[in-house]
């Protein structure tokens, strides 16, 4: 499987505008997103927030922590303009990553490789895309190839089966086969080091 790019991130924030942008209407965003505390609107400006810590880190090259800057996004904004804040922060993570030279490390919990933050971008989107849609009562589940992409490559460890139904299993959104759902949980995205629950639990 080849490491995930920018072409993955661009492909998921267009899964998200096609399938949250046709609904942005009605008192439902300001309803929980799913199973976090968040509302569906909270939770769409955590994806931009997000994609542009990603994007930053990669410009920037830390490695002892993240950059100290943060996005606002005005209370006043409306759910289509926060779409168009995810689709721009989605851009500036696809430029970062499309020039980011070979051997580029930044901090996430140690050194990350691009492919890492690709990756992470992936999962916030189509993770949180699905928090959205069981607020707003959509029927949608993420598509299987790249829910296995990430599942390589966050989720090393992780059981056989449906892509789709094991990373929302790994990441607590559900049970599987028998297994209850996870109340704990956390990605591997910095290179070779194994995940570490005290260090980088990603919470949701």
């Amino acid at each position: 499987m080849r490491a995930m790019d920018e072409r993955d991130v661009g492909r998921a924030v267009a899964e998200l505008l096609a399938v949250l942008g046709p609904h942005t209407a009605g008192p439902r965003w300001h309803t929980p997103a799913g199973t976090l505390e968040w509302t569906c609107r909270e939770t769409a400006v955590h994806v931009a927030h997000d994609l542009l810590g990603y994007a930053g880190q990669l410009a920037g090259r830390p490695d002892t922590g993240y950059l100290p800057f943060d996005l606002t996004v005005p209370a006043t904004a409306t759910p289509a303009e926060v779409l168009q804040v995810v689709a721009a922060c989605g851009g500036l993570l696809r430029s970062a990553l499309a020039t980011a030279a070979p051997g580029t490390l930044a901090w996430h919990h140690g050194p990350c490789d691009p492919a890492g933050f690709a990756a992470m971008g992936v999962a916030e989107v189509l993770l949180h895309t699905y928090d959205i849609t069981r607020g707003l009562g959509l029927p949608w589940l993420p598509p299987a190839a790249p829910c296995a992409a990430v599942l390589a490559r966050l989720f090393p460890g992780a059981p056989a089966g449906d892509p789709v139904q094991v990373l929302l299993w790994s990441t607590g959104r559900a049970g599987l086969d028998g297994r209850p759902r996870l109340t704990s949980w956390s990605w591997q995205a910095a290179v070779g080091r194994t995940p570490d629950r005290t260090e980088a639990q990603h919470r949701p």
